[in-house]
């Protein structure tokens, strides 16, 4: 155990001398890397302000306002669903009104059967 501990050690001294010795970066490298991290920090904000993250994230920090947008946003998604599966309907409806006054035999014929009960009962 106390063998592995000295090496470790020994390790560790070796990776910490060879960091000593850094790489020398001129004045001008070091403009162009902060003018290019200055463009990459203004990009970012840009992104940030397009996406509305802080809305978001306001509205993560506040629950019941988040609650509150959920369930209007359900209601109307009922609604709206409601509202289209009944206009769909009445459409279907009225194309089937449509084709059974053009006496076609073959539809005239499934219509009585199946409406002909319904209305002797």
């Amino acid at each position: 155990m106390q063998k592995e501990k000295n090496k470790v050690k020994k390790n560790l001294k070796k990776s910490t001398t060879k960091h000593r010795y850094a790489f020398k970066v001129s004045e001008q490298q070091k403009k162009t890397n902060k003018n290019l991290l200055e463009k990459q920090i203004e990009n970012l904000n840009k992104t940030l302000a397009e996406s509305n993250i802080r809305e978001f994230a306001e509205l993560l920090g506040n629950s019941k306002k988040l609650l509150w947008k959920n369930l209007i946003a359900g209601i109307s998604r009922g609604i709206g669903i409601g509202i289209g599966v009944t206009v769909i309907t009445a459409i279907l409806i009225i194309l089937l009104q449509k084709i059974v006054t053009l006496n076609i035999p073959v539809i005239r014929r499934i219509y009585s059967r199946y409406c002909g009960d319904c209305a002797k009962k």
